[in-house]
């Protein structure tokens, strides 16, 4: 495959190149997409997971705060942009194929990152040991 002039990652090389060599080879889905894990940075809290198109995953390492692309809106969006809760980003690891990333985190403002007001986007567990029916309650957490 040849690599894209205007992308600013390595192109994909061997599998032992991508599973262990040094280059940042970023593997984008069909839409273009990378999913990203985001995490509190100090305690391991899962806070949130979302979606990167290559140009936020760039302004994410660029700038040290996290960038996104949204889905259902179809356009770039930055986290906390209009809360205060903007993601400072301490680390950006990847996974051993190259097709996920995990952002370590400190959350500025209010300290949350879910939209609707919650610490983490996590807060509801479903419950295990029987079958799921249509009607299976979820659990605060």
């Amino acid at each position: 495959m040849a690599a894209d002039p205007s992308s600013p990652f390595a192109p994909r090389g061997t599998a032992d190149d991508i599973e262990s060599g040094l280059r940042f080879q970023p593997k984008f889905d069909g839409d273009g997409l990378i999913p990203a894990i985001v995490t509190d940075a100090a305690s391991g809290e899962v806070l949130m997971f979302a979606w990167m198109n290559a140009d936020a995953l760039a302004r994410t390492i660029e700038t040290g705060i996290g960038h996104f692309w949204s889905r259902s809106r179809g356009k770039a969006w930055t986290k906390g942009e209009e809360s205060g809760n903007l993601l400072r980003v301490a680390e950006v690891r990847v996974d051993c194929d190259q097709d996920v990333v995990w952002l370590k985190v400190t959350v500025e403002g209010r300290g949350v990152a879910c939209h609707t007001g919650a610490r983490s986007c996590f807060y509801r567990s479903v419950p295990l040991g029987a079958a799921p029916t249509p009607e299976l309650p979820l659990k605060r957490a």
